[in-house]
């Protein structure tokens, strides 16, 4: 691995600290692009306007008139957090403005992803004049064929990348969709769905129907801030402010009960709650029900108007939790085993299939793979129709739509679907295409990236000085938005390996010193004594025991050669 600092630029740095920034925080932020004039776009006045997306105001006025008509609306979501929260937004700010709605989400073992001909059959059970969906529906061309043969009106809400065509729907708003300007192309689904909500306001507002009291769509963050973090979206300027306000909102008890009861659950305090919060214990813990079982639990959780409620709800997301845990160390295991034996150095891809393996897992199994090897990972699973599905991770250098986008012209028989962003991805091939998708999707690779891409890089932001490296420090940093795009910092410097032993046969727990001031550190998954002196890449965090709250580092990366 290859260490390589940050850079940033001095006028940029003294601007933000005209700002009142600390020279530290000031330096972090130049490092990532931070300009002063970024820098006060915090609150939700801030925001871009909804006018800017495409189809957004179009969707509002269509919206109005389906409340004013009581049209029954439903709501089609996707199974993973971003869906879930999404639904949720959709179902809570809806009905604040008067809708009658209600939702489905397809179960992805029985109908797969997105607004599928299947899935539209069901829905018409409900009986629906409009089919909302939310997280999905660019690239349902058959399922949105379907619904308005029926005479369904059919609105999209999306983020996805989409294909040469796009579905003929009434209405689509996709910051990504062809002829969009919209200055930011990195909204997650909940995000495209709340400035709907915030056009709708405006339009019921501007007809008389609706009075500024009425609805408060602030009272949403909470869930968009979840869906963002979780979806790990670029936090751009504009997603950061989504992200700040919803944090805001957790932070002073105004959270939703179902995001409360996750947080509980999860030992984390609500009023310290911060971005790594959402994306390492409430995400997964949603995410688990689409993985394992239905997100019905998880939207039922976040629509839930009681604690009482909300926890019954959590507790089962737990228990999926902890059953997804024990999946995917076996599926782990048993890749690892394999890849040990077979992979090459001279490989710039993995794809890996096994059929027993758990298709609602294989998102994660294809995310450690590839941060043990520093390489775009496909892992499939057995669909139990004769195909088998793939979710895959990628790594800079490798858009993995686009890559799977050259595989289909140069083999248009062999992947039967496919979908997804620059760093994921998911399709369906025949089992029997396996190893042909293997060769192709390596020999597509090796053209389109460049042998360096394969080595890893972490960046930091260099050393700290020792007064800086305190309580107060590592919580004034714990504040700020860090996730997908805009890093969480992480330091490096040179230490004296004072204490050192192993928790749980897989943790390092160590004393270490610089310069005679001694740290309590932690490197999680790594169980290997380190060196008497060595340099470290951490980054600072609050660890919290017993009630008191201390400066912990958290060791990222060792050099011990």
């Amino acid at each position: 691995m290859k260490i390589q600092q940050r850079t940033y630029t001095e006028t940029v740095f003294q601007d933000l600290q005209t700002q009142g920034l600390s020279p530290l925080l000031a330096r972090l932020l130049a490092a990532r692009a931070v300009t002063s004039e970024d820098w006060p776009l915090q609150e939700m006045p801030d925001l871009l306007k909804p006018e800017a997306l495409t189809g957004a105001t179009e969707m509002a006025k269509q919206l109005a008139e389906a409340i004013a008509q009581k049209k029954r609306i439903l709501i089609i979501g996707d199974y993973d957090a971003d869906g879930a929260t999404a639904t949720s937004v959709a179902m809570r700010g809806l009905r604040m403005m008067g809708a009658e709605v209600d939702f489905l989400v397809p179960n992805r073992f029985e109908y797969g992803y997105g607004l599928t001909p299947e899935i539209v059959a069901l829905a018409a059970q409900q009986r629906p004049d409009v089919i909302l969906t939310v997280d999905n529906g660019i690239a349902s061309l058959d399922g949105v064929a379907a619904a308005k043969s029926l005479g369904l009106q059919v609105l999209i809400t999306d983020h996805h990348l989409p294909a040469e065509r796009t579905p003929i729907a009434d209405c689509i708003v996709n910051p990504n969709q062809r002829g969009c300007a919209f200055p930011s192309k990195h909204l997650a689904g909940v995000g495209v769905m709340f400035y709907v909500l915030i056009a709708l306001r405006a339009e019921l507002k501007q007809r008389g129907t609706l009075t500024a009291q009425a609805v408060h769509l602030g009272s949403l963050l909470d869930l968009v801030a979840l869906g963002t973090v979780a979806d790990l979206v670029k936090l751009d300027t504009n997603n950061r402010i989504l992200v700040r306000q919803g944090l805001k909102r957790i932070r002073q008890g105004q959270a939703c009960p179902g995001i409360l009861a996750i947080l509980k659950l999860a030992g984390r305090d609500p009023t310290q709650v911060n971005a790594q919060d959402l994306g390492f214990y409430v995400g997964p813990r949603l995410n688990a029900a689409g993985r394992l079982d239905d997100m019905t639990i998880g939207i039922r959780c976040l629509l839930a108007e009681t604690p009482q409620e909300a926890m019954q709800y959590a507790q089962q997301l737990q228990v999926l939790n902890a059953e997804r845990k024990q999946i995917e160390a076996e599926m782990q295991w048993d890749a690892m085993a394999d890849l040990t034996q077979d992979f090459r150095q001279t490989q710039y891809t993995i794809s890996v299939f096994q059929p027993d393996w758990h298709q609602g897992v294989i998102g994660i199994l294809a995310s450690r793979i590839k941060e043990r090897f520093h390489r775009p990972v496909i892992a499939f699973a057995d669909a139990g129709d004769g195909l088998i599905k793939g979710s895959g991770r990628s790594i800079a250098g490798l858009h993995l739509r686009d890559a799977l986008d050259v595989v289909t012209k140069q083999q248009p028989d062999l992947i039967i679907k496919f979908g997804g962003h620059a760093m994921a991805a998911g399709l369906s091939i025949r089992a029997e295409d396996f190893v042909r998708f293997q060769q192709t999707f390596e020999q597509v690779a090796q053209r389109l990236m460049d042998a360096e891409m394969l080595h890893e890089v972490l960046e930091t932001d260099g050393a700290l000085a020792v007064q800086e490296m305190s309580l107060q420090t590592a919580e004034a940093l714990s504040q700020q938005v860090w996730g997908q795009g805009f890093p969480q910092p992480v330091f490096y410097d040179h230490f004296q390996v004072l204490q050192q032993k192993v928790l749980g046969e897989k943790h390092l727990k160590l004393r270490l010193q610089k310069q005679q001031q001694q740290f309590d550190a932690i490197y999680f998954q790594h169980a290997e004594f380190l060196p008497e002196a060595v340099d470290i890449a951490y980054a600072l965090q609050v660890n919290e025991f017993n009630g008191a709250r201390n400066l912990q580092l958290q060791v990222v990366h060792a050099v011990t050669n």
